[in-house]
């Protein structure tokens, strides 16, 4: 029996693999954070006999909550991932399996790899519409890359989406997928009115080097991205620094900041309620933008999410609300889970790269419905 994570967004660490009913396992942190929950590790063994994992500190991770009612993900082939029996005692994370193959990659949650990422941007510039940009480089030197697509225009709105600031959060990407697929469709009637009205600014990927690290939540070296927008630096925080920087060259009329949440089983958005200038033409413009999330596909839902800021209250680090802010345009978090949708489950894969690529289709609608009042 053979267990790696020698690969793109691999993290986990052999305790002992001697025992296919008694395998220990734990989480690496995040380099120099000490934030950690990510786990994507293959298991190799000819034997078909049922394997008991134990990922033995699971109890002490960053989300203890997110592991209530969680589902590990699997698959032989990488491409279909399905959820595999997984229980938590409030300290391991147990998961049962028996193997039909003599392979199979157990993960948090449906993975996004670097070559895929590769792949969506330089299949995505061959498009008339799109653009390929190329705003620096990280600490570890990978590309901070930028999808352009629209023409830009003085009477066009620059509409901003970001995603996979955490970059455990891979459904993010999966939506960006989607978003993209649908946007570039010249067949689509509302991306082609869309691109009348508007220019997209996209980043797919705000961390690239985490998602390769295999991290959580953090950059190459431990910074959470999503607490660097007030004051950026190449320093620390280059991935931010540049996106800010390319934000204020072009503004900003809507800014979309795509997410997963470990805890709430659910579809969601957070607005900009706390933040200084948030007055009644943010609350409309919000309001518009659930209302036809609301209407056009079950996936989405109003009713749980996190607790709205206080006036004036808003935690300005945070890229929705320093955009919000900065530019006084509509600015949402987008949060999807890492478990399943409650409200409309699916017992086998459940909350999914698939799903999370609609859902980012569906946005796109949502947008049309609003972009002619952001300014």
């Amino acid at each position: 029996m053979q267990i790696s994570s020698n690969f793109d967004s691999g993290n986990i660490q052999v305790l002992a693999a001697n025992d296919p009913s008694d395998i220990q396992l734990a989480i690496n942190k995040d380099n120099g954070s000490e934030f950690f929950q990510w786990f994507h590790f293959k298991l190799h063994n000819n034997e078909r006999v049922e394997h008991h994992i134990r990922i033995v500190n699971a109890g002490q991770s960053a989300y203890v909550e997110g592991w209530q009612d969680y589902q590990a993900v699997a698959s032989y082939d990488r491409e279909h991932w399905f959820r595999v029996p997984t229980e938590f005692d409030g300290q391991e994370l147990k998961i049962t399996f028996m193997p039909e193959f003599d392979s199979v990659y157990f993960a948090y949650f449906q993975p996004y790899s670097y070559e895929r990422h590769q792949d969506l941007l330089h299949q995505a510039q061959l498009d008339i519409d799109c653009e390929l940009q190329i705003l620096g480089q990280t600490l570890d030197g990978r590309d901070m890359s930028l999808l352009k697509i629209g023409e830009e225009g003085a009477d066009k709105k620059n509409v901003w989406i970001t995603a996979r600031q955490h970059p455990g959060e891979t459904m993010a990407e999966w939506f960006v997928e989607g978003f993209i697929d649908r946007l570039l469709d010249e067949d689509d009637g509302v991306a082609r009115a869309l691109l009348n009205k508007a220019v997209f600014y996209i980043v797919p990927n705000m961390n690239p080097d985490g998602s390769v690290r295999g991290h959580l939540r953090t950059n190459a070296i431990g910074v959470n991205l999503n607490r660097e927008w007030q004051t950026p630096s190449m320093e620390r925080s280059p991935e931010v620094y540049l996106v800010t920087e390319k934000m204020k060259a072009t503004g900003v009329d809507m800014h979309l900041d795509i997410h997963g949440d470990e805890a709430l089983p659910y579809n969601f958005v957070a607005g900009s309620e706390g933040i200084p200038s948030y007055d009644a033409r943010h609350k409309a413009l919000e309001d518009k933008f659930k209302e036809v999330l609301l209407a056009i596909t079950p996936e989405f839902q109003d009713e749980k999410g996190y607790d709205k800021d206080e006036p004036g209250q808003a935690n300005l680090t945070v890229g929705s609300n320093w955009v919000g802010e900065t530019f006084k345009c509509l600015a949402y978090t987008i949060e999807m889970p890492f478990k399943d949708n409650a409200l409309l489950p699916d017992y086998s894969v459940g909350w999914s790269g698939e799903r999370s690529s609609i859902f980012g289709r569906d946005v796109l609608t949502a947008i049309y419905h609003v972009v002619d009042d952001l300014r």
